[in-house]
């Protein structure tokens, strides 16, 4: 790592600081942004000279899937996807392959050539968490982190049911910290239980087998527990019935759930410095809102419901959604909603693999491929950009393609240029299958996002949101090192140059990570060390020692021992730990 480097001269976008487009220097010493350099330390600096250039903080994807058993099953059963994308190695990297399933190397290596320098792995089942990590471990280049899945567990059922809140609290603060892990998943809530027996569950009042718990009283519960312990990030929401038509009244009654549910942040960290509140203000975190807004009663009738579920969180502040863009071509399917990709293996009649997790939870791996000829595609590619466009505060929406299942994240670049560009909407518009124009709202959007609105999108809100903003997503004094450059010059912008803003956001001219260089002219030049964030909670003793009589009196049930299932730091490279709830509501 240099000791000091600048980036010099540059047009620095940083929402967090409110910097629009004005040349600044950015300063940064031993890993972290600084205010300035002595005389002797700019002597010895290194310089990147990023004049006529665009600067952002590092990238952070806050909803992708890039590592565990599910990617690894994506992986086994699609060859193709691996013998039709490959890459050679380097003298410093290794080769890599595949495009929506892709080697551990290659996500690293991938996302820092687009500027990202963190990622977090969005379903962690609790018992595949050692598996997690290690892939996590392997992937170079990226910060990262993983969202544990609880929204179908047998001890957060039970415990809800009960309304023993003080053994659910215990619980879900063991099992962070046991399987180092950073926030809450919760997939459809109380539905892939009853995959399980083959069913599932269709509104939010009906009760589930055996548990006889609803979803309505997980989400609720969740969303309680979540504030009650100061979590750093909302919880984390995939809704019941996603990807059926009709499904986005099943959406707009979750999010109303925790309308009331106040959030309550609380880790113990030093805040890099940020003219806007970088404490999150949101109780609940939709994920990829496309697949969980499709109106219609079936297929054939099947239409966009973004813009109702976009009416409502206009007028409701407690929500934040990431988008789930769907940037057409080969994609892969995985969920932790079993049920679902169930039904898209029904409509494709190929592949599938279903897998149940213990006590814990399921999945499901599907490969996929849109089309733009398809009028059902068609009319995904346009919600997913209504899910950004509609939505009038960019501080409530997060950019994702919900990797691989959209399509992979090195899309994003198509998704930065149609969200810039009202005439590459059109071009596209004129590809695809007419669907796409008469049954959703995008051709009647004009709005054009600006390199600010792009900032917030991929890099200050998604911080933001997960509690991450004291080390990402802004230049302020003692954030991490990590800076984006890319070759564009905000006042020679030309938005129509379609395919010039696709290869300049996809190869940047600088990425880098924690102060050093780590990609240059979208060539990987140096591998910077990773590290793992995960939740520290804070709880009673004895209310911990209570609950773990619980699990360990089921643990009866599960296919593995008890002193097999917590996930030693050895798997993790630089386990970084928050340290969470500091009131200690529990304690």
């Amino acid at each position: 790592m240099a000791s000091a480097l600048i980036v010099k001269n540059g047009y620095v976008f940083d929402p967090l600081n409110e910097i629009n487009g004005e040349i600044k220097d950015v300063f940064i010493k031993d890993g972290k942004i600084v205010a300035g350099l002595s005389d002797a330390e700019m002597k010895d600096a290194k310089v990147v000279d990023a004049t006529g250039k665009t600067v952002m903080p590092g990238g952070v994807d806050s909803h992708t899937h890039i590592a565990g058993s599910k990617v690894n099953s994506g992986r086994l059963m699609r060859p193709e996807d691996h013998y039709k994308y490959n890459k050679a190695k380097t003298d410093i990297t290794h080769s890599g392959s595949g495009e929506t399933t892709k080697t551990v190397y290659l996500e690293g290596y991938e996302y820092a050539q687009m500027g990202y320098t963190t990622a977090f792995e969005a379903a962690v089942p609790p018992m595949k968490a050692r598996h997690t990590h290690e892939e996590m471990r392997s992937i170079p280049m990226l910060d990262m982190g993983g969202y544990l899945v609880l929204g179908n567990n047998w001890f957060m059922m039970r415990y809800l049911k009960e309304g023993d809140m003080e053994k659910a609290a215990a619980y879900i603060a063991w099992m962070m910290k046991a399987h180092k892990t950073y926030g809450i998943k919760c997939v459809n809530p109380a539905g892939v239980e009853n995959w399980g027996w083959g069913e599932n569950i269709s509104s939010l009042d009906e009760a589930n087998i055996h548990f006889e718990v609803t979803p309505r009283e997980m989400i609720k519960g969740l969303c309680e527990l979540n504030e009650e312990l100061g979590i750093p990030m909302p919880m984390h929401l995939h809704a019941n019935n996603l990807g059926h038509p009709g499904c986005y009244e099943t959406t707009l009654e979750s999010l109303a759930i925790p309308s009331k549910i106040k959030a309550k942040q609380d880790i113990g960290v030093d805040w890099a410095e940020t003219k806007i509140d970088p404490s999150r203000d949101k109780s609940v975190y939709l994920t990829h809102m496309q697949f969980n807004a499709f109106a219609g009663t079936s297929w054939r009738d099947f239409e966009s419901g973004v813009k109702p579920l976009a009416d409502y969180i206009n007028k409701n502040e407690h929500v934040v959604i990431d988008s789930g863009s769907v940037p057409f071509g080969e994609a892969t399917c995985m969920t932790g909603d079993g049920p679902s990709i169930h039904d898209v293996a029904v409509l494709t009649g190929g592949k599938w693999s279903n897998c149940d997790v213990d006590l814990e939870c399921g999945s499901g791996v599907c490969p996929f491929t849109y089309l733009k000829s398809n009028p059902v595609h068609s009319v995904q590619w346009a919600m997913g950009l209504e899910c950004l466009l509609l939505i009038d505060n960019p501080w409530q929406a997060i950019m994702t393609t919900d990797s691989p299942n959209g399509g992979p994240f090195t899309k994003y670049p198509l998704i930065m240029t149609w969200l810039m560009s009202e005439s590459f909407r059109e071009q596209t518009f004129n590809e695809c299958h007419k669907w796409a124009n008469d049954r959703s709202e995008l051709g009647g959007v004009d709005r054009e996002m600006s390199l600010y609105d792009l900032a917030i999108l991929t890099r200050a809100n998604p911080a933001k949101t997960i509690g991450m903003v004291h080390r990402k997503g802004s230049l302020g004094v003692g954030a991490d090192g990590d800076v984006t450059v890319y070759d564009i010059d905000p006042t020679k912008l030309d938005v129509n140059n379609h395919e010039d803003l696709i290869r300049k956001f996809g190869s940047v001219a600088y990425t880098i990570k924690d102060g050093e260089i780590a990609v240059k002219d979208g060539e990987v030049v140096s591998i910077p060390t990773q590290r793992t964030f995960y939740s520290d909670i804070s709880v009673d003793d004895a209310a911990e020692k209570d609950m773990l009589a619980d699990v360990k009196e089921w643990f009866k049930y599960y296919s593995i021992g008890f002193n097999h299932y917590p996930t030693p730091d050895k798997y993790l490279t630089n386990p970084t730990a928050v340290t969470v709830n500091t009131r200690h509501m529990y304690r």
